[in-house]
């Protein structure tokens, strides 16, 4: 696949009446990259993943594709595919004629078809179910399929709408690493609709955190995550208190978060409110006196070398470097 094509949105808008889905959108998604856009329910992702694949009409804007405007194409036109949350295989065809069925729409024969659904197929590593029917096949494995599907036009930018969502967590986190690997190997931008925050660190270059219908952050994966720019962000991504100050908040990170010792009035007074085992940490919450909640990440040994209780009485400290000012 040739690889290289850029993909801009320009004042991109959608409405559905008076309600603004998505509002004025500008964003540049560099070729090759793996981009997650991250957010709550309604935040306005699906429906900008909808309207670069064609399946809903821009309300404003437009979308340009390797400096293209296809904004007015129909899907099959555009040089994107996309696989969708519920994978949409159909029922009555095998794996291989699910995977060759758009080239089939294209009016290409079948031993080419074949021959291209079945170099799809080993892609994802599934040649050996190639006649079996899609109730036969696992979720993992149907996942599989509507990906080889979907790669089979070698478009220029793959769409995935919450991929990962309906497979089990230890499913979950090995197709993670089938799909990154999939990407590099390919050299295309895959762009991946996700409410999941440790889905979007584990798997995106670029992360694009929506909420409200606008884009509340943009950059690389780790940037995002040390560096929020807005509450919503800092909350949102997780692993961050949110702390106000003088003039403003800022966010600490919960694993900079420390218990000063008894003996001291150094820090800030606080009360244990809920522990939590994470295996390799502890999750303790702590309330202020000024009613702030604050979650400190403890290491596993450091926590149970000194351990607390929800009702202990504590002094939180934290070092001043490791505050991050938020944006207004």
């Amino acid at each position: 696949m040739r690889t290289g094509y850029d993909l801009e949105l320009v004042h991109l808008t959608k409405r559905y009446g008076d309600t603004v889905a998505v509002r004025n959108l500008n964003h540049v998604f560099a070729p090759g990259s793996y981009v997650c856009l991250l957010g709550p329910s309604g935040c306005g992702k699906s429906s900008t993943l909808r309207m670069i694949a064609g399946h809903e009409d821009v309300s404003e804007g437009s979308i340009l594709l390797d400096g293209h405007d296809v904004s007015a194409l129909p899907p099959a036109q555009r040089g994107t595919a996309m696989m969708f949350q519920n994978y949409a295989l159909f029922p009555h065809l095998s794996v291989r004629d699910n995977v060759a069925f758009s080239l089939r729409m294209k009016g290409t024969d079948k031993p080419t078809r074949h021959k291209r659904a079945d170099e799809m197929l080993a892609l994802v590593d599934m040649s050996h179910l190639a006649d079996r029917l899609p109730d036969q096949l696992s979720g993992g494995q149907q996942q599989r399929v509507a990906l080889a599907r979907a790669l089979v036009t070698e478009p220029k930018v793959l769409l995935l709408d919450e991929p990962l969502s309906a497979l089990d967590p230890f499913l979950r986190i090995r197709m993670r690493t089938e799909l990154k690997k999939l990407q590099r190997e390919l050299g295309i931008t895959f762009i991946h609709v996700t409410h999941g925050q440790d889905e979007a660190l584990a798997l995106a270059d670029k992360i694009v955190v929506m909420n409200d219908a606008v884009i509340e952050q943009a950059g690389p994966a780790r940037e995002v995550w040390a560096t929020p720019s807005t509450e919503f962000v800092a909350r949102f991504i997780g692993g961050h208190n949110v702390i106000a100050l003088p003039g403003g908040k800022a966010t600490v990170r919960a694993d900079a978060i420390r218990f000063a010792g008894d003996d001291t009035r150094d820090g800030t007074a606080a009360t244990i409110v809920a522990v939590e085992y994470q295996g390799a940490s502890v999750a303790v919450t702590s309330r202020t006196d000024a009613g702030e909640d604050v979650l400190a990440l403890l290491p596993e040994q450091e926590f149970f070398a000194a351990p607390k209780s929800p009702g202990d009485a504590v002094r939180l400290s934290w070092d001043d470097r490791s505050l991050h000012r938020l944006r207004a």
